[in-house]
């Protein structure tokens, strides 16, 4: 049987459909930017010597990389960094890290870097946004149509 909506209902169930969307395709985002992540890894450093001793930010600030390596155990932090935020007709993910801008964007590299975007897993620059264009043009369009079918 079709579900028989009252004009005056229209706009209450649009918001609802809506409101489902933004947080299903936030989530999944979420998973698919977290998956995408590069994870630092001790298999990619042959002794524990070559590891650099410090990470130094496009600002100057000098970020000790080897003593947080060997205290908090490998890779993750990047990873788990990640924070959601969902409102009803807004979602919102987010990374505060100080070298998120340059491993997940490759935009204010570190001198360190020599000019030149370069992670140890082959990451492409700018994977969030490449991963939202993809969910806009293919996940949301079939989200949206599941959505309604179940209303």
């Amino acid at each position: 049987m079709v579900r028989q909506i009252k004009l005056n209902q229209i706009d209450d169930v649009m918001k609802e459909v809506v409101v489902d969307l933004v947080q299903a395709t936030t989530l999944n985002w979420t998973a698919r930017v977290k998956k995408a992540t590069p994870v630092f890894s001790l298999d990619n450093y042959p002794d524990l010597d070559s590891i650099p001793n410090f990470f130094t930010l496009p600002n100057g600030q000098v970020v000790p990389f080897k003593k947080a390596l060997l205290d908090h155990g490998p890779g993750g932090s990047l990873r788990q960094a990640w924070q959601t935020q969902i409102k009803p007709l807004k979602g919102t993910i987010t990374n505060n890290l100080p070298y998120a801008e340059p491993v997940c964007f490759g935009i204010n590299l570190p001198p360190s870097w020599g000019g030149q975007y370069r992670t140890r897993q082959n990451t492409v620059a700018g994977f969030p946004e490449l991963i939202a264009k993809e969910l806009t043009t293919n996940y949301i369009p079939r989200q949206l149509a599941r959505i309604v079918r179940k209303k």
